[in-house]
């Protein structure tokens, strides 16, 4: 019996995290379409071919569901392995996570949820503090601890690594990035982002080599 509800249970869940993922399908393209002001709960259920109903089960606002499409892509984040390996050297390092870093942030759709928190978050500040805090200063945490373990190597000389691996992110989205946001151009080929990843890792080392 006991064996039994357990599978009933495994069974349920399975179909609330389905439901779940197909709301939050639903959303990402209302949100994507027409921006958190313009979005109803009543366009993001028929988007998810949900009733109503079922929508206010899962999420009690269009905000709780905005928040849930930023933490999958904080997620999302998460999930892309940086090799930040302190034995591996800084050229390479730089290179593999510069490449890494602009292909998760131009991906098709990438751009929907930074538009949409750039264009909430002066109403909304904890909404765009916590996308920062959770997407952003991590990964901006985890390069500079990297760039730390080479300048008491003596290979690099930094005085802030913090200013250091945000300089170098700035760097990597330098033509890249702005143009495909705002939607100006479609993003990026593989060739043009090898060009500006090359160009940013030799400006970061003639600039932080230890001479």
């Amino acid at each position: 019996m006991v064996a039994a509800d357990r599978e009933h249970l495994n069974v349920v869940s399975e179909e609330d995290s389905s439901k779940r993922r197909q709301i939050l399908d639903g959303a990402r393209k209302v949100f994507m379409d027409f921006g958190f002001d313009g979005a109803s709960m009543g366009e993001i259920a028929r988007a998810a071919t949900v009733s109503k109903g079922t929508l206010y089960v899962y999420f009690a606002d269009k905000c709780a569901l905005f928040e849930a499409i930023l933490e999958q892509e904080a997620l999302q984040y998460g999930q892309v392995v940086f090799n930040f390996d302190p034995a591996r050297d800084a050229e390479t390092t730089l290179k593999d996570f510069g490449q890494a870093y602009i292909h998760l942030l131009c991906r098709p759709g990438g751009g929907s949820a930074i538009r949409t928190v750039m264009a909430i978050a002066e109403r909304m500040p904890d909404v765009g503090r916590r996308y920062y805090l959770r997407v952003l200063d991590k990964t901006i945490n985890r390069l500079s601890e990297y760039l730390k373990a080479h300048v008491a190597s003596g290979d690099l000389k930094i005085d802030d690594c913090d200013l250091a691996a945000s300089q170098f992110m700035e760097l990597c989205k330098a033509s890249l990035f702005l143009p495909f946001v705002f939607q100006a151009a479609p993003a990026p080929s593989e060739e043009r982002k090898a060009e500006v990843i090359d160009s940013a890792t030799r400006m970061f080392l003639a600039a932080y080599r230890a001479k």
